[in-house]
């Protein structure tokens, strides 16, 4: 396995329509948090939707460097994935440059809502608001390559 710089594009594409990033940002105390959230990729930047308030989001808010990860693959020899780091930026949904993000958003993730999915959601994420990262670092490693 290499760990290397990687095209962000040729990353996007790979790794963006994934369900799930690992968000790691950093407590209060200095210790790590690292959660499974879902995200958009899109050229600009990577929207991750988070709960405010929530943890994520004011550590975010406190510390906005931001390290993510994304993988795929089950068997040594698939397994491969990226990370990227980057400043969180706090955008609530309202926000007039968040329309695209959104509308990218609810078409990646309405076939995981459907059914009673959505009616849970709203229940249970009454206040949802997005970490914009644009893209500082990106690192990638692939089992099935030498």
């Amino acid at each position: 396995m290499q760990v290397r710089d990687v095209d962000v594009a040729a990353a996007r594409r790979m790794f963006g329509g994934l369900p799930v990033a690992s968000v790691a940002t950093v407590n209060e105390d200095g210790s790590p948090h690292v959660v499974p959230l879902w995200f958009v990729w899109l050229e600009e930047a990577v929207y991750v939707s988070a709960r405010r308030p929530g943890r994520t989001w004011s550590n975010a808010s406190a510390e906005p460097r931001v390290a993510l990860t994304i993988d795929l693959g089950r068997a040594w020899v698939e397994i491969a994935g990226v990370e990227i780091r980057g400043r969180a930026e706090l955008v609530a949904p309202a926000d007039a440059d968040m329309r695209r993000p959104m509308s990218a958003w609810h078409e990646k993730y309405r076939p995981l809502l459907a059914g009673e999915g959505f009616a849970r959601f709203t229940g249970e994420v009454s206040d949802i608001g997005f970490l914009r990262l644009e893209v500082e670092r990106i690192v990638a490693w692939d089992h099935a390559r030498d």
